[in-house]
């Protein structure tokens, strides 16, 4: 799959997502905020797309269908969605270092963000599987992408950005108390 592709793709899949919960109720407050984010984040990709600036475009993609996959794990939204996209094309070789730079960068970011982060609920709760699925899924991809690096920082900036998705979502929807850097979280 090419970058565009994936944004147009990521488009797509955003204007066809809509609220699972009742407008003006306290979860539609949150299916809400979760929709705008994702309709944010396409549009940052759009835009970085529109500039020629593939590295951000792709890091908004994967990061706004984490927060879409979230919402619609979490109930509150509904969308037809095919998780964490691979890319089929490496970027162009000019773009090397900003895409390095951008995937450590993203590395760093999702390890504070989880060691910045605790539950909310209490474990005898509902709510608490929600959070250990959320924090299961950003930690997978923090290893797995570590993995992916040095040999290949495409895929592995998919998976940091579509992990820290998941990750901001939950802290969105009331799932987590931040306890470390506020400003690593869309709060």
């Amino acid at each position: 799959m090419l970058i565009e592709e994936l944004v147009s793709y990521y488009q797509k899949t955003e204007g066809d997502a809509i609220s699972a919960v009742p407008k003006g109720s306290i979860l539609g407050g949150t299916a809400d905020e979760i929709l705008e984010m994702v309709t944010c984040y396409a549009s940052d990709a759009a835009v970085f797309l529109k500039h020629g600036d593939l590295v951000n475009a792709f890091a908004a993609s994967e990061y706004g269908l984490g927060w879409l996959d979230c919402g619609i794990y979490l109930g509150y939204t509904k969308a037809v969605f095919t998780n964490c996209l691979e890319l089929a094309k490496e970027f162009p070789e000019e773009l090397f270092e900003k895409l390095e730079e951008k995937t450590l960068r993203y590395q760093r970011m999702l390890t504070g963000a989880l060691d910045g982060s605790v539950p909310a609920p209490d474990a005898e709760t509902g709510c608490y599987a929600a959070v250990v699925k959320i924090r299961e899924t950003a930690e997978r991809a923090l290893a797995v992408g570590t993995e992916l690096l040095p040999d290949d920082y495409v895929n592995a900036l998919a998976i940091f950005s579509y992990g820290y998705g998941w990750l901001d979502c939950g802290v969105r929807a009331g799932l987590f108390q931040i306890t470390g850097d506020r400003h690593l979280f869309t709060i």
